[in-house]
């Protein structure tokens, strides 16, 4: 297959809508599918909305072996900057999993940013630390549909690169430090039982963000992915009330 060719769901979308733009971000091994009940919700709400694919992720794993955390990042940045050329005057940034990660990331090093949305982020994996060594495989089984909801599943890798999971590690690693820089309104969801990003993850980037104003939800109801699993509506609702409530403060 062509190494730049997207696979079928795993699109990027780009919307102009208003001058309030959200950027929103998938997370490790997956796709935008992930997200794009989100995306597709801001969109018509008349936001304007940039769902970048990560570099590496969408076509094919052995793709993103070639590929650093400092890509993902640029991928995130170059949507940010796409929505600033739009004129966006408020922007936020909601990401599921590494996706999330990267939210931390850009509010840390992007002042303009209005506030961040977080979806089971991920700071902290002891299981992916423990891959650490020489005696490892090339590529990994890798953990993706975590979806309480029955009969659906996730777009994402059947096997991960180790020096995928060796960048991620590096990336969290970047990021945690420098949590207590973050000061911009942040909404954290945490799914009660998730079996790939341990919940105390979003309870410590809670407790150490700087932000005046952040609250942490509980998902009773959905595993990991949950963008695609049974809180979705919740997640919805509450998205855009911030959205809503931190525009008209800026404004």
């Amino acid at each position: 297959m062509d190494k730049a060719t997207i696979i079928e769901g795993a699109e990027p979308l780009y919307k102009h809508g208003n001058e309030v733009g959200i950027l929103v971000l998938h997370g490790f091994t997956g796709t935008t599918q992930s997200v794009r009940p989100l995306a597709e919700v801001y969109d018509k709400a008349g936001y304007s909305v940039a769902m970048p694919c990560l570099e590496g992720h969408g076509t094919h794993f052995e793709e993103m072996e070639k590929k650093t955390y400092q890509d993902w990042i640029a991928s995130a940045e170059e949507a940010l900057e796409w929505l600033r050329k739009k004129d966006c005057k408020v922007l936020f940034i909601i990401g599921l999993s590494m996706g999330g990660t990267l939210a931390l990331h850009l509010a840390e090093r992007n002042r303009d940013v209005t506030g961040i949305a977080l979806i089971n982020a991920a700071i902290e994996l002891p299981d992916f630390e423990k891959l650490e060594g020489d005696d490892q495989p090339r590529f990994l089984d890798a953990i993706h549909s975590d979806i309480k909801r029955q009969g659906v599943s996730e777009l994402a890798y059947d096997q991960v690169p180790l020096v995928s999971v060796q960048e991620l590690l590096k990336l969290m690693n970047e990021v945690r430090p420098a949590l207590d820089n973050i000061h911009c309104p942040a909404l954290l969801f945490v799914s009660d039982e998730d079996h790939v990003v341990p919940p105390d993850n979003s309870e410590f980037i809670f407790e150490t963000v700087f932000s005046e104003h952040k609250e942490l939800v509980h998902l009773e109801n959905s595993y990991h992915v949950a963008t695609l699993d049974h809180d979705i509506d919740l997640i919805v609702e509450r998205t855009l009330e911030f959205f809503q409530q931190y525009t008209e403060v800026k404004g």
